[in-house]
């Protein structure tokens, strides 16, 4: 029944009506000295008032005790006491619920109408019924008052009901802030997970696969040994640099930091043939210019790919990349031998979800399943024109310029003759 205010706000509400007392009371007594429901009157209002947010309801209902005992008490006409009325249906409209709102809002009707009997009626009951000249008159004041009293209530009601309004659109506009800004958190934080996964992954997968192959050659050929040791001292720089972009990323509010793009596949593809992954890379058509975010999603597909190919496929076979590129876009796949008995997609994890997403995120699609022995990742990326000054490199190297790709071979080839990357 009571609503929970703050101390300032009962003092507030204590302290206003008191004061309305106190400046009012005494002249009230000095004119109506033989009419003591005057001030008893203002009494009464100035205690609804106190109510008027901590109980809307209360307060009305002192509010109409009030104003039927002044009634009763045939006080010539309403004084300045009745004005504390209005602050009462203010804060049924402002404060109240959606029963005591409306009761106040039939109040304001039912009230204007008191007025007008009151002032019309009662005076009429005891000096007699107007005469037939004066019923228009009659008829034309009371509808007047009912009118003037009508308007009064109703426009402090609605600026209740207004200011309430106002207050729930500014809850709502500070939800839906929120939301928007866990919604955009979320998003963040799923970017650089998914970017912590790529990375880890990949440079954990390369150390894994250097560190297994320095093992066995540390005996017969202590000088790969050296060139593996190296591999994983230069993965794990790398690995750490990118983790700790990432990590100032999560502490700090600043700009995207640089990303790898088209022209880095071929320091991947060294470092995965360096790692004992055969790679072949092959296609047709004339590469298209890329923006940056669809290079980082090329280059990180590529790098999952490659990197679930060195764990789960068969390092045996080489992984076929192929980039087909077409009038609107790119043509992607990527096929890697699965490892004898090997059971497809028995446990998919983050890395076919993540690549899936990154395709999307740039307006592309993804496909990934077994064929056969072979396990086949199939995207495609759609282009998108760009400025002279935005244009990036699509060969290998800073200055590269687009060129055309050639099929891949029907058989492995050497390192010489492998086709560069796009």
């Amino acid at each position: 029944m009571f609503r929970p205010l703050t101390r300032t706000q009962l003092t507030v509400d204590i302290a206003v009506p008191a004061g309305i007392v106190v400046v009012f009371i005494w002249p009230a007594l000095l004119i109506s000295s033989t009419m003591p429901a005057e001030p008893l009157a203002l009494i009464g209002f100035a205690v609804a008032l106190v109510f008027r947010r901590l109980a809307p309801g209360l307060a009305l209902g002192i509010t109409w005790v009030v104003a039927i005992l002044e009634m009763l008490a045939r006080i010539p006409s309403p004084g300045p006491s009745n004005l504390l009325i209005l602050g009462v249906l203010f804060a049924t409209a402002a404060h109240g619920t959606r029963l005591v709102r409306w009761l106040g809002f039939a109040s304001s009707f039912l009230g204007a109408f008191c007025v007008a009997f009151y002032i019309q009626i009662v005076p009429m009951l005891s000096e007699g019924l107007p005469g037939p000249g004066d019923a228009a008159r009659f008829l034309l004041v009371g509808g007047f008052l009912f009118g003037a009293a009508l308007a009064g209530f109703l426009l402090s009601w609605t600026a209740g009901l207004l200011m309430t309004i106002g207050l729930r659109a500014r809850v709502s506009r500070a939800q839906a802030a929120a939301a928007s800004y866990e919604v955009i958190a979320e998003q963040e934080r799923t970017r650089i997970a998914r970017d912590m996964h790529d990375v880890v992954a990949h440079s954990l997968a390369v150390v894994i696969a250097q560190a297994d192959g320095a093992r066995y050659l540390r005996k017969t050929d202590p000088e790969a040994v050296d060139e593996a040791l190296t591999t994983i001292a230069s993965t794990s720089r790398e690995a750490l640099a990118d983790v700790r972009v990432l990590l100032a990323q999560l502490r700090h509010k600043q700009g995207d930091a640089p990303q790898p793009a088209i022209a880095d596949l071929e320091r991947l593809y060294e470092q995965m043939r360096a790692s004992g992954l055969a790679i072949e890379v092959g296609g047709s058509g004339v590469a298209l210019p890329f923006p940056t975010p669809t290079q980082l999603a090329i280059y990180r597909i590529v790098q999952e790919s490659l990197t679930n190919a060195l764990r789960h496929g068969d390092a045996g076979e080489p992984v076929q990349l192929r980039f087909d590129w077409a009038p609107g876009g790119l043509h992607l796949s990527i096929a890697s031998a699965l490892r004898p008995n090997a059971v497809p997609n028995a446990h998919p994890g983050h890395g076919l979800a993540g690549m899936t997403e990154r395709a999307n995120l740039v307006g592309g699609t993804l496909g990934a399943g077994s064929e056969g022995a072979r396990f086949v990742v199939r995207t495609w990326l759609p282009a998108e024109v760009a400025t002279a000054a935005q244009q990036p490199a699509l060969g290998v190297g800073p200055r590269a310029t687009p060129t055309t790709i050639d099929p891949a071979p029907s058989a492995p080839a050497t390192a010489d003759e492998r086709h560069p990357a796009p």
